[in-house]
């Protein structure tokens, strides 16, 4: 697989720090692939016109993060628009949709654009209409032109939606576009900005577009499928939303978590209604399992409970489990990394970083964890990184030694050196009561 220079040194940035790369996963990914099918089979069914969702299951270190961000990478090859949300404490409640929906459009990304990219959707949407209209017999210079576009978006934005599309959605479309042929970017983005879920635009740019207030929790779902319409008629297959991190629900005050969780509730009922859309959600076992959490409320429980008779868990059910890493993956892991590592010396980071140091190097990560593979990844990398660039840098340094590794299998001569003796038959002048030979 062909990985760019520069997804090779985001790959190692990010590592260096401990959190997990956005670019460049598919080169150390390893272990994932019955999962990663079943993803890729959620992504035909949406761009097949199905509203579907799938819960990611995994403890702590089992590389929820890492699947859902390589999830939104597939996505974008795929030719899906993507959003990756993050839930943190206090600034995500799932009753609240206008919430979400701001979370969500905020976060929209493309292939060609990773972040950001409601305008950019909304040009593209644009100018297959004008498209369409020239296809047509339409004047692109005539005066009436830009009029004409405005009724098509009009039109396909009721169309689309079964005419669910909020009135002040169609208001502000119909502002952005003027604005932005007018070259009046500043009101443009302030536009932008409000259909985004901005609650701090001015009133002057909402009174411009004939709109009052802000996006309101009621309305919010009615927003969002008004932008996955448009995110298809882009060109599009359809939208994937990673909702990363869930299990910060059950931080919340009992009265928001009860009402967080019957909003994903909600959310996961009214889903088949919005075509090419996947909902994926990444949650540990205690969100899943615990009263606390989703065993708590028995309508969400009910339809997406976790089942795995004798062991076997089968993918296609609602919730994915994802396996703790063990040491062969976590070494292969290294490997990959060990690979791909950006160096002109290749052969000497191999030489010193063997494989016999990586197993050692996984074994004493681990150690502190009682061997429980499963909870040090992050730590591990971030350590195997260093090391690596240490041997990049410096000719003397010697992973094994550095680590305090004892050798191990030492041949005869390895031992001579070790012991501090030489490893080379000594000349009989160098022993003590013997004459040099001379010739």
């Amino acid at each position: 697989m062909a990985i760019s220079e520069r997804d090779i040194e985001h790959i190692f940035e990010r590592l260096r720090s401990g959190v997990v790369p956005e670019r460049g996963l598919e080169a150390f990914a390893v272990g994932i692939d019955k999962q990663r099918t079943e993803i890729h089979r959620q992504f035909q069914l949406a761009a097949n016109g199905e509203g579907v969702f799938k819960f990611l299951r995994g403890g702590y270190g089992c590389g929820k993060t890492f699947m859902s961000r390589l999830a939104i990478l597939d996505a974008q090859a795929q030719g899906f628009a993507t959003s990756f949300v993050v839930v943190s404490d206090n600034d995500l409640h799932f009753y609240k949709f206008d919430d979400v929906y701001r979370k969500v459009v905020q976060e929209l990304g493309t292939s060609s654009c990773p972040r950001g990219a409601l305008s950019d959707i909304i040009d593209r949407w644009i100018a297959r209409v004008e498209d369409a209209l020239i296809a047509a017999g339409a004047d692109e210079n005539s005066d009436e032109f830009d009029t004409l576009v405005q009724q098509r978006m009009e039109e396909e934005l009721a169309s689309l939606t079964g005419g669910k599309a909020p009135e002040d959605m169609a208001r502000v479309l119909r502002a952005i576009f003027t604005f932005k042929q007018q070259g009046e970017i500043a009101e443009a983005s302030a536009l932008l900005s409000w259909l985004a879920g901005s609650e701090n635009v001015a009133a002057t740019a909402k009174k411009a577009a004939g709109i009052k207030g802000d996006i309101a929790s009621r309305d919010a779902l009615d927003y969002l499928h008004g932008i996955l319409e448009i995110v298809k008629a882009a060109g599009y297959k359809g939208l994937v939303i990673v909702i990363d991190e869930v299990e910060t629900v059950l931080r919340m005050r009992h009265d928001s978590r009860g009402k967080s969780l019957n909003g994903i509730r909600q959310i996961c009922d009214a889903s088949d209604r919005y075509k090419g859309l996947l909902w994926i959600y990444t949650g540990t076992p205690e969100f899943f399992d615990t009263k606390r959490g989703v065993a708590g409320l028995e309508p969400l429980h009910d339809r997406i409970q976790f089942l795995a008779p004798g062991g076997f868990a089968n993918p296609r059910q609602p919730q994915l489990e994802l396996k703790p890493f063990d040491a062969r993956r976590l070494k292969e892991v290294a490997l990959k990394l060990r690979e791909i590592y950006p160096t002109a010396n290749r052969t000497g980071i191999v030489n010193k970083v063997t494989s016999e140091f990586i197993e050692r190097l996984v074994t004493k990560v681990t150690a502190g964890f009682k061997g429980d593979v499963g909870v040090v990844p992050r730590q591990f990398l971030r350590q195997f990184v260093n090391i690596l660039d240490l041997a990049a840098e410096n000719d003397e340094f010697d992973p094994m030694i550095a680590e305090g590794f004892e050798p191990t299998d030492l041949n005869e001569v390895e031992l001579l050196i070790r012991e501090g003796r030489a490893y080379f038959d000594e000349e009989p002048a160098d022993i003590q009561g013997y004459a040099a030979v001379e010739f």
